[in-house]
């Protein structure tokens, strides 16, 4: 097998066991109660952390920062090296369209458009990242008793190695199978250094306009959540919250991520499995954790909101 199908393999098995571990854990039965207790008790974190939990494996959940400062270094490379690539692939000629295109089957037309597909997911991804960096600075306050378990803590930081990965991967694995495209060496100009986000197709549009619709939700819920607490010292008093999504579901910031996810998957074309691992294991994730945040909220709560599901509206 080559190298480049084992590098796609190894990013697409952790999202395939992800993916099966939770739906075991979604399966409502009460000889899998042991081991649903068990999940949680690993995933759980902040007000959904078991208070059986041992503390002794468990590290601040303010560390969330340190997955967006580590995904915001990672996929800042993972662009630049992508974005470089775009740059210096030479535009063919048209002599040499028409013999790449009915000769050699359009290989390097369809490299080209590939690799600026994937500069564009990166590109998202890193606006991502970035707000997430920037916000949990500044609108999250976090109690300091607030903990999570170090397994998702580990696994937070894989998340962010893994995800923007996922984005290229079948890129880099066809860049080390086969070796470097026709690239030029053509000088600097800005019109050139922009091309990799020009020519871009209906699919990369409208996945765009997704993901920002789901960006700006999820950054007006972050808000609505950062400004219940006024200090970190307020961290226990714990307030229902109200505003754009919150008023239909109890988890709109997952929400939100969901649907930035699903602009991300119709940018990449649909046709990678990668991508679809991916969005897969996000789904799985948010709603197991959405489900567990509704359930407390209406343990919590007397009148909490009857017309709020935990995730997706009039679903669940």
């Amino acid at each position: 097998m080559e190298l480049g199908i084992w590098i796609v393999w190894l990013v697409r098995a952790p999202w395939i066991a992800a993916i099966l571990l939770m739906v075991i854990a979604s399966i409502p039965s009460s000889k899998l109660r042991l081991f649903h207790e068990l999940v949680w008790s690993i995933t759980g974190r902040g007000k959904i952390l078991p208070p059986s939990s041992s503390q002794k494996w468990t590290v601040p959940q303010k560390y969330f920062a340190h997955f967006y400062v580590f995904g915001v270094a990672w996929t800042t490379l993972l662009l630049a090296i992508t974005w470089m690539h775009a740059f210096k692939m030479a535009p063919l000629s048209s002599e040499e369209f028409m013999f790449s295109r009915y000769l050699t089957g359009g290989y390097h037309v369809e490299s080209q458009f590939k690799v600026r597909r994937a500069v564009f997911l990166l590109l998202l991804m890193e606006i991502q990242v970035l707000r997430r960096l920037i916000e949990s600075f500044y609108v999250f306050k976090y109690s300091p008793s607030a903990r999570m378990n170090i397994l998702p803590y580990l696994g937070g930081l894989y998340y962010y190695a893994a995800a923007p990965l996922s984005l290229c991967v079948n890129l880099v694995a066809g860049f080390i199978s086969k070796g470097k495209d026709h690239i030029s060496s053509s000088e600097f100009d800005l019109l050139s250094f922009l091309s990799p986000l020009m020519n871009l197709g209906w699919c990369q549009l409208i996945g765009g306009a997704i993901f920002l619709w789901g960006w700006l939700h999820q950054r007006r819920c972050h808000a609505i959540l950062g400004s219940l607490r006024k200090s970190p010292s307020q961290a226990k008093e714990y307030i229902i919250p109200h505003g754009d999504w919150f008023d239909i579901v109890s988890s709109p910031h997952y929400l939100a991520e969901i649907v930035l996810y699903v602009g991300l998957l119709i940018a990449s074309g649909g046709t990678d499995i990668t991508v679809w691992l991916l969005f897969g294991s996000v789904v799985g994730n948010l709603s197991l954790s959405a489900g567990e945040t509704h359930r407390w909220y209406l343990l919590k709560f007397e009148h909490y909101p009857a017309n709020r599901n935990a995730i997706f509206p009039y679903v669940y």
